[in-house]
């Protein structure tokens, strides 16, 4: 079993807790999977939002 960084972790705590503005105790809940799920999905809505020139509906 690989040890998870714990500088990556805090990256993706601060990148969901920032985007979503999700508690630091719910996002810490989560297990790893879901968790990078969820850094994917919002990198997924900034990339679209960036390609309509940052224009937010």
């Amino acid at each position: 079993m690989t040890r998870y960084s714990p500088d990556r972790l805090h990256e993706e705590v601060a990148y969901v807790a920032y985007h979503f503005h999700w508690p630091y105790l719910d996002i810490m809940q989560l297990d790893h999977h879901e968790r990078q799920r969820w850094v994917a999905e919002i990198a997924r809505i900034n990339e679209r939002l960036n390609e309509q020139g940052g224009v937010r509906r």
